[in-house]
């Protein structure tokens, strides 16, 4: 059964804004295949990474090992340790903020590598850089404390895909340069509003934009308006929506 810890708690909501579209044809790029709220697979260049893996080894029937798995946070639905135990294999990189690796056991510590904000760990054709990822409101500070949780960028290629993680509309996103894809969290009380997001992403101007992470408590954020709003403010801006919530109508 899939836990959802401070992030998001799974709720329903009768709701046609959200329909989700099918996966784009993308030539270059990721293919990006979301498994629930924050899980998805992504292949990029050959690689394949697992993004925070949580719901059990069952979510991920039928995907490819991942070569690599990165995880943002220490709430439930980024970090579980079953879904980690059941998809790492002993080759797999793990990639982890220091908070999250303290929380495993000891086998798949061992293979996991710490990166801090900031820090650009290259593989290969492929670099990972650790984005922060936190808390602007003074009410929301307590969800996630500036230092303890990352975002990611990776670049292969010259291409650079940025991973929002948790986080509100933080100088660090806006001062991304160079995003040819990104995936954009926007849920309250925990991160931030559509409209604040959709600011952001008019600012750090990614060719191609997913929502994802978009579920709060009570509320579904309104991707729809999302969307309106930064294809007003930058028609060049293209916003997909993916189906992140299985089985749920938004």
């Amino acid at each position: 059964m899939l836990l959802f810890g401070a992030c998001g708690n799974p709720v329903k909501k009768e709701s046609a804004q959200n329909t989700p579209e099918p996966a784009p044809e993308v030539e270059t790029g990721p293919e990006i295949k979301p498994i629930s709220h924050a899980t998805a697979v992504l292949s990029l260049g050959g690689t394949i990474l697992y993004l925070d893996p949580v719901g059990g080894g069952d979510a991920f029937s039928g995907h490819p090992a991942p070569d690599v798995i990165l995880i943002t946070d220490v709430h439930g639905d980024h970090y579980n340790r079953e879904t980690l135990e059941a998809v790492a294999g002993s080759a797999t990189l793990i990639i982890a903020p220091e908070a999250v690796i303290a929380m495993m056991p000891e086998r798949l510590a061992q293979q996991a590598t710490a990166l801090g904000n900031g820090a650009v760990l290259p593989l290969g054709e492929l670099s990972i850089t650790a984005i922060p990822m936190y808390n602007l409101r003074e009410e929301a500070l307590k969800f996630h404390e500036k230092g303890r949780g990352n975002g990611y960028v990776l670049e292969q290629d010259g291409f650079r895909v940025y991973v929002s993680g948790d986080t509100e509309d933080i100088p660090e996103m806006r001062a991304l340069e160079n995003i040819d894809v990104a995936l954009v969290c926007m849920n309250l009380p925990y991160t931030m509003t559509v409209e604040r997001a959709a600011d952001a992403v008019l600012e750090f101007k990614p060719s191609r934009v997913f929502p994802y992470h978009y579920r709060g408590n009570p509320e579904v954020s309104d991707v729809s308006r999302f969307r309106a709003l930064v294809e007003a403010g930058n028609p060049g801006i293209e916003v997909v929506q993916l189906d992140w919530y299985p089985g749920q109508p938004y």
